[in-house]
């Protein structure tokens, strides 16, 4: 059996990165490890089983390309309202919360934000099979 462990993303600036990631998501340093060039940095929080590795090339400027395969993180929020007015309040510019329906029967209620790399997050209402 597979047990997915980690997702990684790349990033610019790591100081900025951790700050979005802790207001955001409360996600915190689970392990860091530093090396001459670069440094991976394992986030979690007490929900989570999975982590979110950030990988910091150190000397890095120019901003990643995501491509056409990257879409985005999802998470399953209880308070889908709260959480989008605490990241505006946070001036991290939240897209508009929409609702996605199926056959007239509510799917998903959500928003997507997207982080100081410009990955893309999106967050939730649990609700369904997004618990």
């Amino acid at each position: 059996m597979a047990k997915i462990i980690h997702s990684m993303i790349r990033v610019i600036d790591l100081d900025a990165s951790l700050k979005f990631y802790k207001q955001a998501l409360n996600l915190e340093i689970a392990e860091r490890l530093d090396f001459d060039g670069f440094s991976l940095v394992y986030l979690r929080n007490d929900e989570n089983d999975m982590e979110l590795e950030l990988t910091w090339n150190k000397g890095t400027t120019e901003p990643y390309t995501h491509g056409t395969g990257y879409g985005h993180i999802a998470i399953a929020v209880d308070d889908l309202e709260a959480e989008y007015q605490k990241l505006v309040a946070l001036q991290y510019n939240p897209a508009e919360i929409k609702e996605f329906f199926r056959e007239g029967v509510l799917l998903a209620k959500f928003f997507f934000v997207q982080d100081p790399d410009g990955y893309k997050i999106e967050f939730l209402q649990r609700h369904g099979r997004y618990q």
